[in-house]
């Protein structure tokens, strides 16, 4: 027998329904034992049910782990990302939330989160029960095992457009006491500011921590569409580094950024590029990348 309902359902969830839903379409628990017993079904836990006797795809997965958690579970941190769109991260583990003190079932492969910052629109209003993008990348963030991983997970999804940086920061402003807090402002002040809030300034600071001669910044060249603005400039050496914000992953700008390095290399000048979370998160390997070709350069100078 089939069940036209049902089938339409499972179809919108990845071919997966829960016994509630079923239920609630007018079956008994014995027609839905009767589907399971014939094999036109199959249980996958306490409240899942596939449609069919394959596999789970990725989104039926999600729609499991919420069911079988059980309460007001919804996907958040990275799953809730993954379900966004984010593409390029993987996680061991499928990532659950859930309002502090609720009763819930743990699952075999998915953490669950009891979170006190749970609000009513925290969760979308249809379909996957999932947190909102934004709110998910900063528990992601909170989650994350390291500050490296934890910036990736803002940086990311900024760069594949599922949210802005101003809605981050929005969402990030409710969190008041975590270890990770500060750090995670700096980031934010980059994703949102782009170079202005690192800048030169502090690039500088570096270069004189490590005895290096302090650039000139700011330097205005002349190029085919009309005026370059350099970041840093060694004009005794014809040495520059770009450091860029989070802008400059816009397919459009880095098309541009192109055509301004190839126009410095090819009248001379060699030409470092430095994301600014780069500089963040692996300053020691940046910087010496610049002592490396200061090194070179003044050598060649002497010669």
């Amino acid at each position: 027998m089939r069940y036209p309902d049902v089938e339409r359902l499972a179809a919108d969830q990845s071919g997966v329904i829960s016994r509630r839903q079923l239920y609630s379409l007018g079956l008994t628990r014995w027609q839905v034992k009767a589907q399971l017993r014939a094999g036109r079904w199959r249980s996958h836990g306490r409240q899942t049910i596939a449609v069919h006797t394959g596999t789970l795809d990725q989104s039926a997965l999600w729609w499991r782990a919420v069911w079988e958690v059980g309460a007001d579970a919804a996907l958040d941190g990275v799953s809730a990302l993954q379900a966004a769109g984010l593409r390029g991260f993987e996680a061991p583990v499928l990532q659950v939330s859930v309002s502090r003190g609720s009763r819930y079932r743990k699952l075999p492969g998915v953490r669950v989160y009891e979170t006190r910052r749970r609000k009513p629109d925290d969760v979308l209003g249809h379909g996957l029960p999932r947190v909102r993008p934004e709110i998910a990348a900063v528990r992601a963030a909170l989650w994350a095992v390291t500050n490296r991983q934890a910036a990736l997970l803002w940086l990311m999804p900024i760069q594949q457009r599922i949210f802005g940086a101003e809605a981050l920061s929005e969402a990030f402003s409710s969190v008041k006491r975590h270890r990770r807090r500060a750090f995670l402002r700096t980031v934010l002040a980059d994703l949102v500011n782009g170079v202005q809030s690192m800048g030169e300034l502090d690039f500088a600071r570096m270069c004189r921590a490590r005895g290096l001669p302090e650039p000139t910044r700011q330097v205005v060249r002349r190029g085919p569409n009309g005026r370059i603005y350099l970041d840093v400039y060694w004009d005794q050496w014809g040495i520059v580094v770009e450091i860029e914000g989070a802008q400059h992953l816009d397919p459009g700008m880095a098309i541009s950024d192109a055509l301004r390095q190839n126009h410095l290399f090819v009248h001379g000048d060699g030409v470092l590029r430095i994301p600014v979370i780069g500089l963040r998160l692996e300053p020691d390997a940046f910087m010496n990348q610049v002592a490396r070709l200061l090194a070179r350069c003044r050598r060649a100078a002497a010669a």
